[in-house]
């Protein structure tokens, strides 16, 4: 995957930003509960965030992105992916955004480290660090939610 510049890489991001819309829609959906549609819709929202985020760093030096570290509870390590669909639980949809949030975060990393270019690697883990957050944040919900519940 070759990118010729910064604004190559922001606008593939991009398109990875609106298909994690879509996938959070897709799941609002299939969701029989209001709780947790609104919960996938704050999903949604959050990933336009991010796009409002890659779209700001355009005008942005990379030199002064900062990379936070962030914490991983490892939940997505022991959780099995499985396809949406009509009949999803709540843990079921937990699971899927957990998922789908590790992909993108391994996805990132994994560009970051086939990357020469030390702007770009940077902006890559920037982007990974982001997912990873999302991924917390559904990692907490469900150690709370699912695992203390059992």
């Amino acid at each position: 995957m070759g990118f010729e510049s910064l604004n190559d890489i922001l606008d593939f991001a991009v398109k990875r930003e609106r298909e994690a819309i879509l996938f959070y829609k897709e799941l609002q959906d299939l969701s029989k509960f209001s709780e947790q549609r609104k919960m996938l819709f704050e999903l949604e929202t959050m990933e336009r965030g991010h796009i409002e985020i890659l779209e700001n760093i355009r005008y942005t030096k990379l030199e002064l992105i900062e990379i936070p570290e962030i914490e991983n509870l490892k939940i997505s390590d022991y959780l099995v992916k499985s396809k949406p669909t009509e009949n999803m639980s709540y843990q079921d949809i937990l699971i899927s955004a957990i998922k789908k949030e590790e992909s993108s975060n391994n996805f990132y990393n994994d560009l970051a480290s086939m990357v020469n270019n030390p702007e770009y690697r940077k902006l890559f883990l920037k982007l990974a660090s982001e997912e990873a957050k999302h991924k917390l944040y559904f990692e907490k919900i469900y150690d709370d939610e699912i695992l203390k519940e059992n």
